[in-house]
């Protein structure tokens, strides 16, 4: 069963909670079965239902446990045809978000820094203050 070649658009039209397909990898699965049980909720999945999902997939993490769950509901490959939507370069997408994620915590985690200091500062003289008043 899992020789069958589908389109996207074959995919595209199992969207549903009850009739559930997703890629990754450009291997479909029918996730129909699975959609109550998935730790993270039936949004998750219905999220992604009917597209590709490989990169949802990917950032999250899986379980070699869950990658041995997905391969059971493997039904077929995709065939991708001129004119379907492009799968997102897995390693380029992870990488602008490493960058991204980088800059933006590291000025974060200076302010952060900054404000400690600061607050320490006032504190040190403050209490400096109310022991010479003594």
């Amino acid at each position: 069963m899992a020789d069958k070649t589908f389109t996207y658009s074959d995919v595209s039209a199992h969207s549903t909670k009850k009739d559930l397909y997703i890629v990754v990898h450009d291997k479909v699965y029918d996730s129909s079965s699975f959609v109550d049980e998935h730790p993270g909720g039936e949004e998750v999945l219905l999220d992604v239902g009917g597209q590709d999902a490989t990169e949802a997939f990917e950032d999250v993490g899986h379980s070699d446990e869950a990658r041995e769950i997905l391969e059971g509901l493997l039904v077929g490959k995709l065939e991708r045809k001129e004119g379907d939507p492009k799968p997102k370069s897995y390693a380029q997408a992870n990488a602008s978000v490493a960058n991204s994620d980088g800059a933006s915590s590291g000025v974060g985690l200076y302010a952060i820094v900054l404000v400690g200091a600061a607050l320490a500062f006032g504190a040190y003289k403050y209490l400096q203050a109310q022991q010479g008043e003594q």
